[in-house]
């Protein structure tokens, strides 16, 4: 038995990443390091031009075609030039949370607290519901996995055994929502494991202790669950407070990673490289761009909640932030990714065009 509604869709390509060993970088690699390094960037909050009314209205036009409501977040990093569309409006993150999550953990790796080298063991009470591959993979005891590799597996596959062990050694959700919150975006929130956070998407209230764990006990409450208990906390869910960002913080947060901000420039060089190797969200930001376009991003998919956030390169090697959330949709997936998808093809046309002005 599967889980009925995954935290995100996404499927992998392979198995889990490969050791890193010391050798030349091809030359592919080269350019996309080289395309992802900041320049200079200005300050947020430069004067706004009267094309971004336009974008604005553009944005505005695509977001009924998601079927909820739709928060956008575009922000040239160079410029500091932006548009919002319910910018300060409170969205779930599902799996995009993943990304404060590693801004944290990489905070206390800058600060010596932790390694990334260290091993971790996997046990069967680690092995959680949703997207991933690991408790599909591993069933028996014996695997341990290093946190870089955890780390990877979080961002490149949304793989959410993996999430709660990394959520763990960056110190929990309180910890997570504190580092936000001293980097000035207290529209960010982290509060529960993957594992909570969709036990109570899917009205499981009461879940085994954490040592006693199985995905067996827990497909159990699952079942037990009626279908108008599942509705109702459905409907809840997508007004909790809990592990939701606003758009305008959510490009902050991203320019801090692609601006060094918060983070050693080793940090936030893997961390912007990982979201560069992002296997999940073919058909959202990246859905309607040129092939040609580099773009790093994480998304995000629970029930009616689907979101993508990244950063695309512009043609003149300066790059814009995007964060896209649609909650409470009753759309299919393949048409809210549509509107992700023509949302940013919007944002990336504009700036284009426009990327010096």
């Amino acid at each position: 038995m599967t889980h009925p509604i995954p935290a995100d869709t996404a499927s992998m390509r392979g198995t889990a990443p490969r050791r890193r060993t010391a050798r030349r970088p091809s030359a592919v690699a080269c350019l996309a390091a080289a395309l992802l390094v900041p320049a200079v960037f200005a300050a947020p909050g430069t004067a706004q031009d009267p094309g971004l009314e336009r974008l604005r209205q553009e944005l505005e036009r695509i977001a009924p075609h998601s079927g909820g409501t739709m928060g956008i977040g575009a922000l040239h990093l160079e410029s500091g030039r932006s548009v919002f569309l319910n910018g300060d409006g409170a969205f779930p993150m599902a799996s995009t949370y993943k990304v404060p999550i590693a801004y944290q953990l990489l905070r206390r790796v800058d600060r010596e607290e932790i390694r990334l080298d260290t091993m971790l063991a996997i046990e069967e009470r680690h092995h959680h519901p949703g997207s991933g591959t690991l408790s599909n993979l591993f069933i028996q005891p014996g695997v341990s996995l290093s946190l870089r590799n955890l780390t990877e597996l979080m961002l490149l596959i949304s793989d959410n055994t993996a999430t709660d062990r990394v959520l763990e050694m960056a110190g929990g959700g309180r910890s997570v929502t504190a580092a936000m919150r001293e980097a000035g975006l207290a529209g960010i929130r982290v509060d529960r494991p993957t594992l909570g956070l969709i036990a109570d998407f899917v009205g499981v209230t009461d879940l085994p202790p954490a040592d006693r764990f199985t995905l067996d006990a827990y497909r159990e409450r699952v079942a037990a669950v009626s279908a108008a208990e599942r509705e109702a906390a459905a409907t809840r869910f997508a007004t909790d407070p809990r592990d939701t960002a606003t758009p305008r913080d959510m490009v902050a947060l991203l320019r801090k990673i692609w601006t060094d901000d918060g983070l050693s420039a080793e940090s936030a060089a893997l961390l912007r490289d990982i979201m560069l190797r992002c296997q999940t969200g073919a058909g959202r930001i990246r859905g309607m761009l040129p092939p040609h376009v580099v773009v790093a991003n994480k998304t995000g998919t629970i029930g009616g909640t689907l979101n993508d956030v990244g950063v695309i390169q512009l043609p003149d090697g300066s790059h814009v932030a995007v964060a896209v959330f649609i909650k409470a949709s009753l759309a299919p997936n393949e048409v809210r990714e549509r509107a992700v998808a023509h949302s940013a093809r919007a944002v990336y046309d504009y700036f284009a065009l426009h990327s010096r002005d």
